[in-house]
């Protein structure tokens, strides 16, 4: 009989997005090895991106709780004077109101660690009877949002044989975004207190980037493991290659102000300017949210506005057909003090269809590093348009030529392997 592990988790289908991968990924894969996973969810979110293809991965035999959860969003759009709010538009640059800017404020200092925090009481409540009924004594909070690890906490402060791993798929008080909510001294204190309080007691914290573990452990972590974000290889065989007609450069996923390739766009402009057939062959394809700046800049330039096609949103079953049209996958990383540690899900599937990845960011960081291992793609730095220059028109003629990438040493992605090493962990709690 598999042992039961319970998930805290804010997303799951039918949530879109890469937040909502890693868990999915993990509770389809852990049965073949020999845990039961059980997994815990809001039964009503507020998050605007859906994407119904994901349900496909859960399991007919996957016990998934739902409960009620109240969240403060209609307040902020109140505030700020917007009646919809898609992803990362919260804190999108550009000139903002008093009532937007008070909102912040108040979203940084008065909802700690998140605006889900008042979803914990209640949870620990609920959970705190099914692990008694159910002979539950291993579980899991994925953050974030880091409210769910209060969860695990709670539960763990009532429960103290339960095993229990905190995963942190992104940083928590040394996250970038937190400067920019303008906290008080008091509030950036309290964000330090719980994440100290959350290290003590979880029995191991898990993160996805050797970065972000030594990050992790200079603050205050103890027996911290490295499983990074992956690929499954049953999303990759769905693929239905198509001639790629295009110099098509392919970017799906959030695009604003803090993730906005200028230097990418000049070296495209240049390059348009200095090579007719440059222009003729280029395809500029964005896939996902994209800011109303990054938007008026790329439609306002005379070389480039001609080659860029927008799609809002492409479900995950349909995503890798996508990839594999293009010539280069194109990865932008946050330019940030958390940057070097980034390892976004989305990577490991543009590696799954081998396709030249272009990378901007940390040159030194650990997407860059994947990427040299694999033989996957380069990482150029934002300031570097020689070097952009001249890997673009390098790629330019491997897609002439028809040149195929050689990688190596993928399969330590595959999303069932890294369950494998999950459920190892989890056999030596």
């Amino acid at each position: 009989m598999n042992k039961k592990v319970l998930i805290i988790t804010y997303y799951w289908p039918p949530s879109g997005g890469g937040g909502v991968q890693r868990w999915l990924k993990f509770a389809k894969y852990l049965p073949e090895f020999g845990w039961e996973p059980i997994v815990f969810t809001p039964e009503d979110p507020d998050f605007d991106l859906k994407d119904e293809s994901l349900t496909k991965d859960i399991n007919k035999e996957l016990e998934v709780l739902k409960f009620p959860i109240w969240e403060p969003y209609q307040l902020f759009k109140k505030l700020s004077g917007k009646k919809e709010l898609k992803q990362g538009q919260v804190l999108e640059g550009g000139k903002s109101s008093y009532l937007k800017r008070f909102a912040i404020w108040v979203r940084g200092n008065f909802f700690i660690p998140d605006p889900r925090i008042f979803w914990v009481k209640t949870s620990v409540e609920y959970l705190n009877s099914v692990i008694q009924s159910n002979g539950i004594n291993t579980i899991i909070s994925t953050g974030p949002p880091h409210s769910m690890h209060l969860i695990g906490l709670k539960l763990k402060e009532k429960n103290p044989e339960l095993n229990w791993i905190a995963d942190f798929r992104d940083p928590w008080s040394q996250w970038d975004l937190l400067d920019k909510f303008s906290l008080s001294n008091r509030s950036r204190k309290k964000h330090h207190k719980l994440e100290s309080d959350v290290f003590k007691l979880a029995s191991k914290v898990i993160t996805v980037s050797e970065t972000w573990k030594n990050e992790f452990e200079q603050i205050g972590a103890k027996k911290v493991a490295v499983i990074s974000n992956g690929f499954d290889s049953a999303d990759v065989q769905q693929i239905v290659k198509t001639p790629k007609d295009k110099f098509r450069i392919i970017h799906a996923g959030m695009l604003n102000h803090f993730r906005n390739p200028s230097t990418l766009w000049q070296a495209l402009t240049d390059l348009g300017k200095e090579n007719e057939a440059f222009k003729k062959d280029l395809e500029i394809k964005l896939i996902g949210t994209l800011s109303d700046r990054i938007n008026h800049e790329l439609l306002n330039d005379a070389v480039l506005k001609e080659s860029v096609v927008l799609e809002d949103h492409v479900p995950h079953n349909a995503i890798f057909n996508e990839y594999s049209k293009a010539a280069v996958l194109l990865l932008i990383l946050n330019d940030s003090k958390n940057a070097k540690g980034h390892l976004p899900g989305k990577l490991f599937e543009y590696i799954a269809v081998g396709v030249p990845i272009l990378g901007i960011g940390e040159i030194n960081g650990d997407a860059a590093n994947v990427l040299l291992s694999t033989k996957s793609g380069k990482v150029i730095s934002p300031t570097d348009i020689d070097g952009m220059k001249l890997l673009l028109l390098e790629l330019y003629t491997y897609w002439k030529t028809e040149q195929p990438i050689n990688q190596e040493s993928i399969d330590k992605f595959e999303r069932k392997n890294l369950t494998a090493k999950l459920a190892e962990l989890l056999d030596n709690l």
